[in-house]
């Protein structure tokens, strides 16, 4: 027996205490940043999923489980439940008047990053893939998967059937080459960066076997780019517009997660679907 609060938790892959936590710092960094640090601690994380309280949390601890999950109550959330955490079904959303303001109005949109470093910090590849059924990712170099994350951590999410599907913009094209040029890049710079992250990946590749239950897919555009995706397990989308004359590391981060109202979320979903439908392999040398 559980409660609520611990289904949601295994639904997001939160349910030991230092997930939980990094989970709650993130969202008191935004909200209330001298919460950071302020999370429960080991044995009241565990009351809180056994149900074992006798009254609701602090208000403080209150505050940042709303902001966790906006469409239960306070009282919801520590209710006692023993079904499938699959079962749990988010409550609608009331309806937004005209004037709403705040939180309301950024849709499916939960976190705002002034730069890709900001968001790492936040949220590392090592957090945002490490329990990842399906991985998808379009940009320029991809650097967040090829040069943050490890080859052997990239290896494990395949043996455990990780679908991974990256599309880099085509360092034998065009439109890599106007980036090198709108960056203030010498020639060849972006176009040996991405080769390189390319072969990174299909070396990875070879590691594995025809049994092994995940794949991992790469291929190219040739295009004017304009975005950096990635969506983890078709719910969370991270995205950054690519600004001009700025390198991408420094462009502000979105991060939308996929909700039964209007969003961004699958705005860009059906913008990596239209790009991998456009892509190509890339030809051998």
């Amino acid at each position: 027996m559980g409660t609520v609060l611990k289904a949601l938790l295994q639904q997001r892959h939160l349910q030991t205490v230092s997930s939980f936590n990094r989970e709650y710092d993130r969202l008191a960094r935004a909200l209330e940043p001298e919460l950071v640090d302020g999370g429960p601690k080991k044995a009241q994380f565990y009351r809180w999923l056994a149900g074992d309280v006798s009254r609701l949390p602090y208000p403080h601890h209150c505050r940042i489980l709303q902001a966790m999950f906006p469409e239960w109550t306070i009282t919801e959330l520590f209710e006692e439940f023993s079904g499938d955490p699959g079962d749990l079904v988010r409550h609608p959303e009331p309806p937004r008047s005209q004037g709403t303001t705040g939180r309301g109005e950024m849709a499916d949109v939960e976190a705002v990053f002034a730069t890709r470093l900001d968001f790492m910090r936040a949220m590392p590849p090592q957090e945002l893939f490490e329990t990842a059924q399906q991985i998808d990712m379009a940009g320029l170099s991809l650097n967040m998967l090829c040069q943050q994350y490890s080859d052997s951590d990239i290896v494990r999410l395949l043996d455990t059937g990780t679908v991974i599907r990256c599309l880099f913009l085509n360092p034998d094209g065009t439109n890599i080459r106007d980036r090198e040029i709108e960056e203030g890049h010498p020639a060849g710079l972006l176009t040996n960066l991405t080769d390189t992250n390319i072969r990174t990946l299909e070396r990875v590749r070879n590691k594995t076997s025809p049994t092994t239950p995940g794949s991992l897919l790469i291929r190219v555009y040739d295009q004017p780019i304009r975005f950096n995706i990635t969506i983890i397990d078709a719910t969370v989308c991270v995205m950054q517009p690519y600004m001009p004359a700025t390198r991408g590391v420094e462009s502000p981060t979105f991060v939308a997660r996929k909700s039964s109202g209007p969003g961004i979320f699958t705005t860009f979903c059906d913008v990596f679907e239209s790009m991998w439908a456009d892509s190509s392999e890339r030809r051998s040398e």
